[in-house]
């Protein structure tokens, strides 16, 4: 789940001897304490988030220097080991300074401002070393904010200022701050994840990831392709990182590409496009399913539950782009290699099915997430004496420690959004700037969406993934949610069902009430008159006339359109990492590639639509399957519209019969609208194949 990229990992000091050793030994320890501290709450949640800031400064202030390639340098080593030991023994210490800064109606003695003082420092140098400028920035912007400068502004983000003391306090003790909530998302779920993930990999699964999806497509055509995409997809079970799921499945899977005739370039935006989809996957789907579980107060389960068929849907996307350049390059399938799915299984299947199906089944029982993955690191360790890669002892004490140190940037960097978090809390900034999207869309929920998406972008340039959508769902999920929300108080109000408490609510907005004598108005009235209502009016007519379910429904879908369209900058120009991942190793040009996987990745964009206006996440199986059905055949035809071939290629009129079809069988319309759309979907596709037997008998 690190965000980090190959050439930040080769600047990373490498240590040898007794050196190494020690640091070893301090990542078991740290592991082995998460683990313990799961089971048995030794401490208070907020002790554990503040060791756990803690842990992973020191690990991060040693393992990435301040100046980057002075790795070597001794006086650099001196000075980054001694604030890494400052940072960490301030972060001790805050907890045991709390309850006297109570006793002293909340006022700090000396020591406690250098605590704080050095933990915030700490956190924004740190995060600085580890993820670049953007985030360091956002924090001293944010506090200084709500201590100085947001008094000179006007306007609606005028803020009248804080005591210095108080902007402190609330820095490290608040509930949303460093050692707050999404410290404690860290700190358990999303640790306890990433170590299952390394045991993962230490006992082999990588390994029959790559050989299973070779046995399932590699004689397909298009096969290599679709290697990379099913290879991406179960990767994203075990790392969730759209970056690292590039660099250990992309060195195997773009040359076979190559091989097989695919262009470097698309070699490349397959394997990024499909990469991205590692994040979308249940059950781990990176860092953000804990945070979005934490924000939305959904639980984790229901959450990876419901996210399954949008993540299927978007991996057959590429699929669907995957084939259909095959077919438009005349490509045949791969000769086999000889794998099969009982070699494959034999090899090392037993070390990823057991575990994953045991992860998922206490997930669905209702164990708590931490609680499934400390027993799904115990199943790894057993299942994998099923295999050819047994895990013992030494095994057992490797994949802790490339656990530990495959967590440091995220920890330091959900430690350190928590000073931004809690700004933005503190200064009703959210609710404003959701305001403010609501009143730029005009209520219209595609412009606010297509507005997200910009933003989701913009930031994705400068943040990794997950600090992106804690961002944007602070400032954006309650406009969407509400906008969401809306088409069911105007579907109400055109069928004129919303009972008297709602329609006395909803005249105080009107300035002509008269308009509701006639008991039902058309959907476009009903629509301008939702729109056009102040938020004093239409926060608490949703709360009349939206059931729970519908309620929970949008906000979930709301944070789920955020999670999806911040994997974008993943794949889309002028910053698109897992694209220029896969650039290097396809030997392509980096933004040939970042352009061809955006492309590709035109699932990131569509699906988050179909959440918005389909009940996709309801829960309800019986719809969420019919809108996956009409889904997988609109977004085959759009994808043949756009590179003008389906089984054999299309003249401009087919291609623009194909888009049209596409989009009614995605667009939310009457069922005889979709079934049409998608009668003509199979005739055209039936037609080209025979063009395409005609070809060849040609």
């Amino acid at each position: 789940m690190s965000d980090e990229t190959p050439a930040d990992v080769a600047l990373q000091r490498e240590f040898t001897g007794l050196t190494n050793t020690a640091l070893s030994i301090l990542c078991f320890l740290i592991a082995v304490g998460h683990i313990y501290v799961a089971f048995d709450p030794l401490i208070s949640e907020f002790q554990r988030n503040a060791y756990h800031f803690a842990g992973f400064a020191f690990l991060a202030a040693v393992l990435h220097p301040l100046i980057k390639g002075k790795t070597r340098s001794k006086p650099m080593l001196a000075f980054d080991l001694t604030l890494g030991c400052l940072v960490a023994a301030a972060a001790i210490y805050v907890p045991y300074a709390e309850n006297g800064i109570y006793a002293r109606d909340v006022k700090f003695a000396p020591l406690d401002w250098v605590a704080a003082i050095v933990c915030i420092v700490g956190a924004i140098e740190l995060t600085r070393r580890l993820t670049g400028w953007v985030i360091p920035c956002l924090i001293i912007i944010s506090i200084t904010y709500v201590g100085w400068w947001g008094q000179l502004v006007s306007g609606v983000f005028s803020f009248p200022g804080l005591r210095w003391e108080s902007i402190a306090f609330r820095s490290i003790y608040g509930d949303d701050a460093m050692f707050g909530t999404i410290a404690r998302i860290s700190s358990t779920f999303v640790f306890l994840f990433i170590i299952f993930g390394a045991f993962l990999l230490r006992s082999g699964a990588g390994d029959f990831v790559i050989n299973i999806s070779r046995a399932i497509a590699g004689r397909l055509v298009g096969g290599p392709g679709i290697v990379a995409v099913i290879a991406s997809g179960l990767t994203g079970t075990i790392s969730g990182s759209a970056v690292a799921n590039t660099a250990s499945t992309g060195v195997i899977t773009i040359p076979l590409m190559k091989k097989a005739g695919f262009p470097p370039k698309f070699a490349g935006g397959v394997e990024a496009a499909s990469s991205t989809g590692g994040q979308l996957m249940p059950p781990i789907m990176g860092a953000g399913a804990f945070v979005m579980a934490s924000f939305t107060q959904i639980p984790y389960e229901t959450i990876v539950a419901v996210a399954a068929l949008p993540a299927l849907l978007y991996f057959l996307s590429v699929v669907f782009f995957v084939r259909i350049e095959a077919r438009r390059l005349g490509l045949k399938p791969m000769e086999s290699d000889g794998e099969t799915l009982g070699s494959a299984f034999k090899k090392g299947g037993a070390s990823f099915v057991i575990p994953i199906g045991l992860l998922i089944g206490l997930l669905v029982s209702g164990f708590t997430p931490a609680y499934a993955a400390v027993f799904g690191i115990i199943a790894v360790i057993g299942s994998s004496w099923l295999t050819q890669n047994p895990m013992g002892p030494r095994a057992v004490f490797e994949a802790l420690v490339m656990g530990t140190k495959g967590m440091v940037m995220t920890a330091v960097l959900l430690c350190a959004v928590g000073l931004v978090v809690n700004v933005i809390a503190t200064a009703g900034v959210g609710n404003t700037f959701s305001l403010m999207i609501a009143d730029w869309a005009g209520g219209n929920l595609l412009i606010a969406i297509i507005m997200v998406a910009i933003a989701s972008l913009v930031l994705g340039m400068g943040l990794p993934v997950t600090a992106a959508y804690i961002v944007l769902a602070t400032l954006s999920a309650p406009a969407l949610a509400g906008m969401i929300a809306d088409r069911f108080v105007i579907d109400a109000m055109a069928a004129g069902t919303m009972g008297d408490a709602a329609n006395a609510v909803l005249m105080l907005g009107l300035p002509d009430p008269s308009v509701l004598m006639a008991g039902s108005i058309s959907i476009e009235d009903a629509t301008a008159i939702v729109r056009g209502l102040p938020l004093e009016i239409a926060a608490p007519l949703r709360d009349i006339v939206v059931p729970q379910d519908v309620t929970v429904l949008a906000i979930l879908s709301a944070h789920m359109i955020i999670f999806w369209l911040s994997q974008d900058s993943n794949v889309t120009p002028p910053v698109a990492l897992a694209a220029f991942t896969a650039a290097a190793i396809a030997k392509a040009p980096a933004m040939a590639t970042g352009f061809a996987s955006w492309k590709l990745a035109k699932g990131l964009y569509i699906v988050p639509l179909m959440m918005a206006y389909t009940p996709f996440l309801s829960g309800d199986w019986g719809v969420m399957l019919v809108i996956f059905a009409f889904g997988v055949v609109g977004i085959y035809a759009i994808a043949g519209a756009l590179q003008g071939c389906l089984e054999a290629p299309l003249n401009p009129v087919l291609r623009v019969v194909s888009g049209v079809a596409g989009a009614l069988c995605l667009w939310p319309a009457p069922l005889w609208v979709h079934l049409v759309a998608t009668a003509v979907v199979i005739a055209l596709v039936i037609y080209n194949a025979r063009q395409l037997r005609r070809t060849v008998a040609a």
